[in-house]
């Protein structure tokens, strides 16, 4: 159990450990890109204040009483203020922690370090590195600082206090070094420190040089022939088909796709009607060509109900009510004729609702106010 209990920990220690690392790591990472961004904001509020002055009315006295504005305390408070996003706490927090170092350098070692990037992020508050160096020491990538990963790849960590070294390769390289070309590229040139990777013909997946003749293993979907080319195969030419039965095969380099048939087609070889091989219901074949099928003209009836008439649609029909008649729970019923008068029935059924509304109730309280005041009869 106390075995147990020990491993438990260590494994907790150590991944807490990895954890922690990366975690550095990426905080040095971004401490980094941090810094570039205030430097690159410093000299871009560098040049908006160039031409600008103390703004009092009278900046020649302004200069011989308070120095320069270019070189002022003014400007250099102006161009810090306006370094950072509110939001970004990162960057704000960087500027406030150094902001004596903005002041060292604006007074007293700009003219001899014109670089703020250099002077401050890498050698004043190190928190990068000059390009293709990596790590706290500042270390060469692989390949040497001037072309890291041999110009094939990224450095991890390249221009940071972070990273590892170790080379991405680039699409087309593969290996420690990305002298290596990955399959699908062969080496064009190449020696112990360039190389050069270029892509394989279409059908190889191996290769020594650009043609198919130059494949030394054909990818799936083609086949070598007898003189050592790899050409496609066609897989839309055995039987039985690849594709469902309402599509028809494409064939395409290495490779096929199934397209669906025209709709007038249950089976086909290619897009459109008169490439059908047999016609949907509701077409039939004419002279090679699968056309609609009127199945209103029929011998056969086919809107068997009374009073109802054949429509004819693509591939069907529909069975309508006569002109005269109207569906009513799936019979044909006959309108009544156009300015036809109400029934004694209906016209009961119109006035009840009217009789017993609160108009009616109105008319009855009248009357019976008209009963209550006999004497204004009297006065007329």
């Amino acid at each position: 159990m106390i075995l147990v209990g020990r491993l438990l920990w260590l494994f907790c220690s150590l991944t807490f450990i990895f954890i922690s690392t990366c975690t550095y790591a990426k905080d040095i990472k971004d401490s980094c890109t941090t810094c570039k961004q205030i430097t690159d904001n410093f000299s871009k509020e560098f040049e908006r204040t160039k031409k600008q002055n103390f703004g009092g009315g009278n900046t020649a006295w302004e200069e011989r009483a308070l120095s320069k504005y270019e070189t002022s305390e003014i400007r250099l408070v102006e161009i810090v203020e306006n370094l950072c996003e509110s939001s970004s706490f990162d960057c704000n927090h960087m500027v406030e922690e150094h902001e004596e170092h903005f002041e060292t350098w604006w007074f007293k070692r700009q003219t001899e370090h014109p670089d703020l990037y250099k002077w401050f992020c890498i050698d004043t508050i190190k928190v990068c590195c000059p390009k293709g160096t990596f790590g706290p020491d500042c270390n060469g990538c692989i390949g040497g600082s001037e072309r890291p990963c041999h110009g094939n790849g990224m450095c991890d960590g390249d221009g940071t206090r972070g990273g590892n070294g170790r080379c991405s390769c680039n699409h087309g390289y593969k290996g420690e070094f990305c002298l290596d070309c990955i399959d699908g590229y062969f080496d064009e040139l190449r020696n112990d420190t360039f190389s050069l990777c270029s892509e394989c013909h279409a059908s190889c997946k191996t290769c020594t040089g650009i043609t198919n003749e130059d494949c030394e293993e054909c990818k799936t979907g083609w086949e070598e022939d007898d003189d050592g080319r790899c050409l496609d195969v066609n897989e839309c030419s055995v039987d039985p088909s690849p594709c469902q039965t309402d599509e028809y095969c494409l064939n395409t380099d290495g490779s096929f796709s199934c397209k669906a048939c025209d709709k007038v087609c249950s089976s086909c070889t290619d897009a459109g009607p008169e490439k059908c091989q047999s016609c949907a219901t509701g077409y039939q074949d004419t002279e090679g060509t699968c056309t609609d099928v009127n199945e209103c003209e029929q011998a056969d009836v086919v809107c068997t109900e009374e009073n109802q008439e054949c429509v004819n649609n693509n591939g069907s029909y529909a069975c309508i009510c006569s002109q005269g008649y109207e569906e009513q729970e799936g019979v044909c019923v006959k309108l009544p004729p156009s300015g036809a008068g109400l029934s004694d029935d209906s016209w009961f059924s119109w006035l009840m609702p009217y009789l017993t509304s609160g108009h009616n109730q109105e008319i009855i309280e009248e009357e019976a106010n008209t009963e209550t005041r006999p004497e204004e009869h009297e006065d007329l």
